[in-house]
This record gives structure tokens, C-alpha cells and sequence, in this order.
């Protein structure tokens, strides 16, 4: 169980990572923000690539196979929150979805 906390503590900050500093590239380069919001950007994009190589699991396709499925959740959580742009059914079912593919491809029963 510790080691499935930890995973998913790992997942959401690297998504956290991810998903802001792409945004504040976005910000940057299409909403006019300053060339630094877009650096910082850069750093913490550079950091989400840090974060993830402290999960556990052996394999590195299947652990960023599995963080697409929580990045695409995050990612409508962060529409959500920070764009105010509410999610509809499908978006849910989507992310559901890809949670669901993410929990099969890190802990499914292999040989």
C-alpha cells in the first residue's frame, strides 16, 4: 500500500510539474505574460523530468505509459481549477478511462 501512495504522490507532482510549466510557457508565448514566466516555465518542465525517475517500478515505458493516463486527468482537473473551464461528462469518462488503462499497465499480475 505505501508503495501505491507513493506512486501517485510521485504521479500528481510530476503532473503538477508538467501541466505548469507548460502553462506558464503558454501564458508566455500566447498570452503575452513575461519572457521570465516562460523560463520558469522551462526549469519546472525540466524538473517534472526529475520527479518521475523516483517511482519504483523497473520499467520506464510503463511508468510513463501509466503518467499519461494521470496527466490527462490532472489536465482536466487543471482546465477546471485554473481556466474555470468545466469539464463535461466525456471529459470525465475519458480520464476515468485513462486511470483506469494507467492502473492496468503498472499493476496488473505479470509473470
Amino acid at each position: 500500500m505505501v508503495n501505491i501512495i507513493q506512486a501517485f504522490i510521485l504521479f500528481i507532482l510530476a503532473g503538477i510539474a508538467e501541466i505548469g510549466g507548460g502553462y506558464l510557457i503558454w501564458q508566455s508565448l500566447r498570452d503575452g505574460k513575461p519572457l521570465y514566466w516562460g523560463l520558469a516555465g522551462g526549469l519546472i518542465l525540466a524538473l517534472y523530468g526529475v520527479i518521475a525517475t523516483f517511482q519504483s517500478f523497473p520499467s520506464f515505458g510503463r511508468v510513463y505509459a501509466a503518467y499519461g493516463g494521470v496527466f490527462i486527468l490532472l489536465s482536466v482537473l487543471w482546465g477546471w481549477v485554473v481556466d474555470k473551464k468545466t469539464p463535461d461528462m466525456y471529459d470525465w469518462i475519458g480520464a476515468i478511462i485513462c486511470i483506469i488503462g494507467a492502473s492496468i499497465i503498472l499493476w496488473a499480475p505479470r509473470h
